[in-house]
């Protein structure tokens, strides 16, 4: 379930990140710890995120939520790259990571399999389109769990 301050602590970021050329990929605020942390991934649009990147976003941010006053007493900010392994959900990242190793899991097996990996072709409004040494797999989109980049690429 996503923290209830997530939703404003998003209108506050993305504009703090667009300024600087970067994109929030995801916001995790984690209650169940002393203080709190709220985790907030960014990508530089233009090429690899750097820790400058993260450093640059991290201050800015931290200024914006303590002058918004959004997060009340005293909490971590934790700024990063979103990393190799994660899931691609928006259509902008299906688009970058165009011929990327991706792992689909289905809800239920298509040709036999629950699992598909294979390098990505895209996705439309039906499916997402896979190819595995050379044959394209075409994965009915209502199936799909998610779809996460894959760190063995084959």
């Amino acid at each position: 379930m996503t923290h209830p301050l997530i939703p404003h602590i998003l209108d506050l970021a993305t504009p703090v990140a667009e300024s600087l050329g970067l994109e929030v990929v995801d916001v995790v605020f984690h209650t169940n710890q002393s203080p709190p942390v709220l985790r907030v991934d960014v990508r530089n649009c233009e090429s690899d995120t750097s820790l400058n990147d993260c450093e640059r976003m991290s201050r800015s941010l931290e200024l914006a939520l303590d002058t918004a006053d959004v997060i009340p007493g005293a909490y971590v900010l934790e700024v990063s790259s979103p990393g190799i392994s994660r899931q691609l959900t928006s259509d902008r990242e299906f688009i970058s990571f165009k011929g990327f190793s991706v792992l689909v899991k289905l809800t239920e097996p298509v040709g036999g399999q629950q699992e598909w990996s294979g390098q990505l072709i895209g996705r439309d409004d039906t499916a997402v389109h896979l190819s595995q040494k050379g044959k394209v797999i075409v994965l009915p989109r209502e199936l799909v769990v998610n779809v996460q980049l894959n760190e063995k690429r084959r």
